[in-house]
C-alpha cells in the first residue's frame, strides 16, 4: 500500500508540478494480478486497482489500517472498467458487467475479486472510507444507476451522470460514488467547476486514449494549478479545491466523495470568468 500526505491550501501555490503529484496523484492503479492500492490523508480515502487474471484476488488489510480485514472499520464501493468479473463478499458472489458497481458494508470479512475471461480481465477501481455503522452490501448495475443528463455540446460540456452509490439506492454511510460519461466533441468534466467544503472527492480518469490527456484543474478560485493526467490514475481533491478538468478529447470518469454531506447536488458553483 502506498501512502500520498496532501499539501495544505497555503503549501500548495508554491509547489512545483512533481511535489503536486506526489502529494495527490496515484501510480497506475491497474496491474495484471495485482491489488494496488493508495492511502490519502484527504478524509483518509483509499483508493485501489484490483486485476485479477488467472487467480482470485483478496482485499487485503494492511500494518497501517490497525484491523483484522480490510472493511472492519471501512465501507468500500467498487466499480468495474474492465471485462467482466465477479466479487464475492462473504461467501455471496455478485457478478460484475462493465460500468456496473458494488458497495461493501462495513464488517464484511472477506471480498474476492476474480475475471471471467483472462484475455480480457476485469479492472475494478475501488474507493474506501471509514464507517460508522453496518449497512449492507448492495449490486448496483449500470442500468439501476439514477441518470442525470447535463450540459450541452456548444459549451463542450454535454455529459451523462450516473449516480450508483448515493441515498435513495445505497444506504452509505458517507460514500457517494458514480460515473460520468463525456458524449463526442464535450471535453468539460464539469462546468461551471464547483467547491464543497462540506466533502472531499476523488477522480479517476479512464476509457481515454493513450496519447491523450485530462488537464485536472485544482486549488483555490484565485489560485488555480492543472495537472496533466493519463487514463486510470486517480487524483484527491481537498475540501479546500475546485473541481474541474478538461480532456484534449471526450472521455469517461468515475467520481467518489465522502464527507459530511451526502447530498449529490450541494455544490458551491464558481463562474470560469473568476478562476485566477
Amino acid at each position: 500500500m502506498e501512502f500520498m500526505f496532501s499539501a495544505d491550501k497555503r503549501s500548495y501555490k508554491d509547489m512545483r508540478n512533481d511535489e503536486l503529484r506526489e502529494a495527490f496523484v496515484t501510480a497506475p492503479l491497474f496491474s495484471e494480478g495485482k491489488v494496488n492500492l493508495t492511502y490519502t490523508d484527504v478524509d483518509r480515502g483509499l483508493v485501489g486497482g484490483i486485476m485479477p487474471t488467472e487467480e482470485k484476488l483478496i482485499l487485503p488489510t494492511h500494518k497501517e489500517l490497525a484491523s483484522d480485514y480490510f472493511c472492519q472499520r471501512r465501507e468500500a464501493g467498487v466499480i468495474n472498467i474492465g471485462g467482466s468479473g465477479s466479487i464475492t463478499v462473504d461467501g455471496e458472489t455478485y457478478s460484475m458487467l462493465n460500468k456496473d458497481s458494488l458497495y461493501i458494508a462495513k464488517e464484511s470479512k472477506v471480498v474476492e475479486f476474480s475475471s471471467d475471461n483472462v484475455s480480457e480481465p476485469a479492472k475494478f477501481y475501488l474507493v474506501s472510507y471509514p464507517a460508522h455503522r453496518v449497512t449492507k452490501t448492495v449490486h448496483v448495475p449500470k442500468s439501476k444507476a439514477q441518470t442525470v443528463a447535463l450540459g450541452s455540446q456548444e459549451t463542450s460540456n454535454e455529459r451523462t451522470i450516473f449516480q450508483s452509490i448515493r441515498p435513495g439506492i445505497v444506504d452509505s454511510c458517507q460514500l457517494v460514488m458514480g460515473i460520468t460519461e463525456l458524449k463526442p466533441g464535450s471535453v468539460w468534466n464539469t462546468k461551471p467547476p464547483h467547491t464543497h467544503f462540506r466533502r472531499t472527492e476523488i477522480y479517476m480518469y479512464f476509457d481515454l486514449p493513450k496519447e491523450e490527456r485530462v488537464f485536472h484543474l485544482m486549488g483555490e478560485p484565485s489560485e488555480v494549478r492543472s495537472l496533466s493526467l493519463p487514463s486510470e490514475v486517480a487524483i484527491a481533491s481537498p475540501m479546500w479545491s475546485i473541481h474541474s478538468g478538461v480532456g484534449t478529447t471526450n472521455y469517461t470518469f468515475v467520481w467518489a466523495m465522502g464527507g459530511e454531506n451526502q447530498e449529490f447536488d450541494d455544490m458551491d458553483h464558481i463562474q470560469v470568468s473568476d478562476l485566477k
